[in-house]
């Protein structure tokens, strides 16, 4: 009875040494997530390896796992960039990203944790200012901002190639100019569109005139074919006819036969 305690006291030892183990070397990964494994005593960074993925793993104690998010991700800047000529003007923009997930291990190995302001930022900086330099205010500010925003991701998915980082789309959210240039564009703008709208009227009138030109010299076309198709002989036969009907009606009158300008006759109401 008295060898109990020796013999258990080493076993509850082994075990409390094994708990601490595990909870060293247990790891979980989230979703969204992938490890990149540290080996201290093996070669340090794993690159010729895919990452951990999601889920739960068993490491060596003295190993580390970095974890990164691999899903896609946003960010914003703001920056200060110079247009065509000269003028200082504010570009709000946002990347949206994910690191290459088969090449997590070297981009924690050559760029480390920090790859978006090391390598992301810089490179969204550089290519907004080779591409906003190439524009006057008055385009930035209207008819080339989806060109802005397309050439600023073409130039930065450029830079970032080969650096472990998926660049998926930038979005210019929006453009600052000085508020005199500002005023300068919208004035000439709404210049520009009343111009249009003056020039529009101009044509619905100039329209609207051929239109009556038109239908007037139809109906002078009209008039003339008919007087040129009536003689005195059809005239005199309406003539008649018109009196032989307005003699049936019921309201009183008096028709006097021959006593009208070309034989036709008179017809007297009881007015």
């Amino acid at each position: 009875m008295d060898r109990l305690p020796k013999i258990a006291l080493p076993v509850v030892f082994a075990i409390i040494l094994l708990i601490i183990l595990i909870s060293k070397s247990a790891i979980t990964i989230g979703s969204g997530e992938a490890g990149v494994l540290y080996k201290t005593f093996g070669g340090g960074v794993v690159t010729d390896k895919p990452p951990l993925d999601e889920g739960f793993h068993i490491v060596a104690p003295w190993n580390k796992v970095y974890v990164y998010e691999v899903r896609q991700q946003e960010v914003f800047e703001q920056m200060k960039v110079l247009s065509s000529n000269g003028l200082e003007i504010q570009i709000d923009a946002s990347a949206w990203f994910q690191p290459s997930f088969n090449e997590l291990g070297k981009l924690h190995q050559e760029k480390s944790e920090q790859y978006i302001n090391r390598i992301l930022l810089p490179a969204i900086r550089s290519a907004a200012r080779s591409v906003v330099g190439r524009y006057t205010p008055e385009q930035l500010y209207s008819s080339k901002r989806d060109a802005i925003q397309d050439e600023i991701y073409q130039d930065t998915k450029e830079i970032v190639e080969g650096q472990y980082i998926q660049l998926n789309e930038v979005l210019v959210r929006d453009v600052t100019l000085p508020p005199t240039i500002k005023e300068a564009i919208e004035k000439k703008l709404r210049q520009e569109q009343e111009t249009l709208e003056y020039e529009f009227r101009l044509v619905t009138a100039d329209k609207e005139a051929q239109r009556q030109r038109i239908e007037a010299q139809g109906k002078a076309d009209a008039n003339r074919i008919l007087s040129a198709s009536l003689t005195d002989k059809i005239l005199q036969d309406k003539g008649i006819e018109a009196t032989l009907k307005l003699s049936q009606s019921p309201n009183s009158k008096i028709v006097v036969v021959g006593s009208g300008d070309s034989g036709l006759p008179l017809i007297l109401g009881n007015n």
